[in-house]
């Protein structure tokens, strides 16, 4: 976020809504400036002064958990937590972001997401994740999981993102979960 757009954002008089996503992902630097915003309803910008906030912005904060943020920007925060959709959601999802998508092609990709989910994984694969893989299963034809589960094991790496995890999921895991699948 540079400081004109938020400087313009604080200085409206309804309160802005500031959506700031992966917040975890911000260096050190940014979390001091979004401190002195959530703290004292101002900014300081070398170059234009300090600037306060016409009206207490809402704020809202995403973080994937990548890194802990600071305790007093914690303490700052209320927390809502966003599980990963079941199976018939994200079946629905999927439907929704991949045209041509089968019914029964996107379910059974969800349920099999929903049990890799399950699985003892560093990097539990997200949504973006499943539309990637799904988008890969319908680029190579694949209509039903459980026809070619070769295919499925070699295309995993579209959910899976560390190699410790690509070692994890072999071939008798992913037909072990294929077996789940309905």
């Amino acid at each position: 976020m540079g400081a004109d757009v938020s400087s313009d954002a604080i200085r409206q008089p309804k309160p802005p809504v500031l959506l700031i996503d992966e917040v975890d992902r911000a260096d050190e630097e940014f979390e001091a400036f979004l401190l002195e915003l959530l703290s004292d309803f101002q900014i300081s910008i070398p170059e234009l002064g300090t600037i306060s906030a016409s009206s207490i912005p809402f704020v809202v904060l995403t973080s994937n958990g990548t890194r802990e943020l600071s305790d007093a920007l914690r303490r700052r925060c209320l927390y809502h937590y966003v599980d990963f959709p079941d199976v018939d959601r994200e079946a629905r999802i999927l439907l929704a972001r991949l045209p041509g998508i089968d019914a029964t092609l996107a379910l059974q990709i969800a349920g099999m997401v929903g049990a890799i989910r399950k699985e003892s994984l560093r990097k539990t694969p997200g949504v973006a994740e499943t539309l990637d893989w799904a988008a890969a299963l319908v680029g190579i034809g694949l209509k039903d999981l459980r026809s070619d589960p070769e295919a499925v094991h070699d295309t995993l790496m579209c959910l899976v993102k560390t190699a410790e995890d690509k070692s994890r999921m072999t071939s008798e895991v992913t037909n072990r979960l294929l077996g789940k699948v309905a």
